[in-house]
């Protein structure tokens, strides 16, 4: 467990699981009410989840009395929205906050956590992509200090629909690891 400004962080296990899937439906819902087309309720089940603890990491924040603030998942590679890749780079997936628990700035620290732990892996980019039509998503990164390196307009949902997402890239080699 790592404590970092009051957020404890853990990797998730698979009792996780239906726990991460209701922060994903929660944070959809949002989306939707706020008018952001990009996650669906219902989209990401148990498995998903479980697939992803077993192909990389998802971790958990949670405040100091043990509510669960917000979650990601990190990958190390991303063939799908970024081609086949030198390996110098970890992918930022499904960051999610729990609108309700969540100490303001929760998920600029799960960002900073998870550009950590892609640092200690030895890379030196951490990547992650937006959908196209959510300038305010994109906006946020960029302010996180994340660069547009470029665009994949056709990437194909689970459910067969095709979007534009915007790739970033932050270079962490001026990171400070702790």
């Amino acid at each position: 467990m790592i404590i970092d400004d009051g957020i404890l962080f853990r990797q998730a296990e698979e009792k996780d699981a239906a726990t991460l899937v209701a922060l994903y439906d929660q944070a959809a819902r949002w989306m939707r009410a706020q008018g952001i087309e990009q996650w669906k309720p219902g989209e990401k089940g148990v498995d998903h989840f479980r697939a992803r603890m077993a192909d990389g990491e998802v971790w958990i924040a949670a405040d100091a009395d043990g509510r669960v603030c917000g979650a990601y998942e990190l990958w190390w590679s991303d063939e799908e929205a970024w081609g086949v890749q030198p390996p110098v780079a970890g992918y930022v997936h499904r960051l999610m906050v729990e609108r309700e628990a969540a100490p303001a700035g929760a998920g600029r620290r799960l960002l900073e956590h998870a550009e950590r732990r892609i640092a200690r892996a030895g890379l030196e980019r951490a990547r992650l992509d937006c959908v196209s039509t959510n300038p305010r998503l994109l906006a946020y990164y960029q302010g996180a200090g994340y660069r547009v390196v470029g665009e994949f307009p056709s990437k194909q949902a689970l459910d067969g629909r095709v979007y534009g997402v915007i790739l970033l890239e932050k270079r962490l080699d001026r990171l400070t690891v702790v």
